[in-house]
């Protein structure tokens, strides 16, 4: 999910719930795995975290059996370069 506040320097993108798709599992049992509560878990898939935990994100790629680039992907900045140099 892509997270709505443009960012200067590019975003991030959570995957979790494609990857939740993917696998085949429900949201509880994902939760359950990660040892998290399932309304953390939304914060992930909505892409409303604003500090990631490493732990967290840990617990995630073990739960989903994935790994970090599955999870989290950077997306560059929509600006050029020159707008940003004012």
């Amino acid at each position: 999910m892509k997270n709505k506040d443009d960012c200067e320097f590019g975003n991030l993108e959570f995957a979790v719930e494609d990857l939740i798709e993917k696998k085949g599992l429900s949201k509880n049992k994902v939760a359950f795995r990660a040892e998290m509560q399932r309304t953390q878990l939304n914060n992930y898939i909505n892409g409303s975290v604003r500090r990631l935990d490493t732990a967290v994100l840990c617990r995630l790629c073990h739960a989903l059996d994935c790994d970090i680039s599955d999870l989290v992907r950077y997306t560059s900045p929509k600006k050029s370069k020159s707008r940003r140099r004012k």
